[in-house]
């Protein structure tokens, strides 16, 4: 499992984001505008407004709004033009980060995310600095105590996933773009519970933190995350999950 999702379980285990359902709401009305937006309002002919609307259903959001978010993204509803940003740079000791954000003001987050980046001991490059390190990927992640090994392996492959392993109590499945949604219709379809299931920037190799890098690099990562222009941070860094579990 990467740093990153490492990170990323941890802090949905410990509930971090639960506290956070109004910034949440935000972000994913957000992500359906814009998919909406690119590829029509219809879920069953918009694979990527369709993860979104599972997302927004997976936070309760009311039906009412997810409609609305929707509605904005055709044009159906006036609403704000909110475009897709994405930023590049540095964390401590190198680590490279890649920052994906929705905005409806593209000067606002640009200094956003440069403040953030000066603030935690790294550094916003420009466009491609980071980008190689990185190839696009789908991942689902499953509790390992909620589905039976050699039969979710059966399952996934067949449906062409790539691989699967397991860490830290978690089945992390990994598929290519063009079968990430086959993949997760078919988990979906045998009723297996997906704790995670996205496309993400998976890192090619990764950066090993400790000490004051690697409290710098989780603060700059929890800071990203939490601004509300900001959808996605992808990070090749390696740290200790104990070390992690300490920052929350």
């Amino acid at each position: 499992m990467s740093g990153h999702s490492k990170w990323a379980t941890i802090k949905h285990k410990k509930g971090a984001t639960d506290a956070k359902r109004g910034a949440a709401f935000t972000k994913i009305i957000k992500e359906m505008t814009v998919a909406a937006r690119i590829g029509g309002g219809d879920p069953g002919m918009n694979p990527r407004l369709r993860t979104v609307v599972e997302k927004a259903k997976a936070v309760n959001m009311p039906a009412d709004n997810i409609k609305r978010a929707i509605q904005k993204g055709t044009g159906e509803l006036p609403g704000q033009v909110i475009e897709e940003v994405t930023f590049e740079g540095y964390g401590p000791g190198g680590v490279a980060v890649i920052v994906e954000t929705a905005t409806d003001n593209r000067n606002r987050t640009v200094g956003d995310v440069r403040h953030t980046f000066d603030k935690y001991g790294g550094n916003l490059g420009q466009n491609g600095c980071v980008a190689w390190m990185f190839d696009k990927r789908g991942v689902i992640e499953v509790d390992a105590a909620k589905a039976n090994e050699d039969e979710l392996m059966e399952l996934v492959l067949e449906a062409g996933a790539d691989d699967m392993k397991i860490a830290e109590g978690t089945f992390e499945i990994t598929t290519s773009v063009a079968s990430f949604e086959t993949v997760r219709l078919a988990l979906e379809a045998k009723g297996v519970p997906m704790s995670l299931a996205e496309l993400t920037m998976i890192p090619q190799t990764s950066v090993h933190l400790d000490g004051k890098p690697a409290t710098q690099m989780l603060k700059l990562m929890d800071a990203l995350e939490d601004h509300e222009d900001v959808q996605k941070v992808s990070a090749n860094f390696d740290i200790d999950a104990s070390v992690m579990e300490q920052a929350f």
